[in-house]
């Protein structure tokens, strides 16, 4: 009975999400206003700890993201997709993390909330500066679109988000 319990809240969701991705296609159109261009959804996944395996930032890949959505939400064109979104697709679809480490998952997991485009990266300290490495991926293809690079000249928490600004200003072209 679970399964099928399961089964029924996925149908729920993958017929609420096409609804939703549909129903302002269908405004527009009736509205003759095709001119109108929606902001693309943008999902930013935690970034990943390079590092040594000793290192225990298990939350600085979180910290790093966030900076880098907030970037994101700044500029016109995008919308943000909540980590939320993120989190309850996760549940419904009872992905372990296992099952996140493959790119494709991760891909089609952006699709069904809505993103068209996400973010992919890593970090890695090393002595007093921190690196850290993004790419916007195309969900639709999987190609990557652009890749960026930023060092920070210190471990404090401004110049952690001053790399990580650089690095979303890197995928943005500014």
């Amino acid at each position: 009975m679970r399964g099928r319990d399961r089964l029924n809240r996925l149908r729920v969701f993958v017929t609420c999400w096409w609804l939703a991705a549909l129903l302002p296609l269908g405004l527009g159109a009736c509205a003759g206003a095709g001119n109108i261009q929606e902001p693309v959804g943008i999902a930013v996944w935690d970034l990943e700890n390079l590092g040594a395996v000793t290192q225990a930032d298990g939350s600085m890949g979180t910290f790093l993201a966030t900076q880098i959505a907030a970037h994101f939400e700044t500029v016109s064109g995008y919308r943000v997709v909540e980590r939320q979104e993120l989190l309850k697709a996760l549940e419904e679809l009872n992905l372990g993390s296992s099952q996140l480490a493959d790119r494709n998952t991760r891909l089609k997991l952006g699709a069904i909330i809505g993103a068209k485009q996400m973010v992919f990266g890593a970090y890695q300290k090393f002595g007093d500066a921190l690196r850290v490495d993004v790419r916007l991926v195309d969900v639709a293809s999987g190609k990557i679109l652009k890749t960026a690079s930023a060092v920070s000249s210190g471990t404090g928490s401004s110049a952690l988000l001053d790399a990580a600004d650089k690095a979303a200003q890197g995928l943005l072209g500014q």
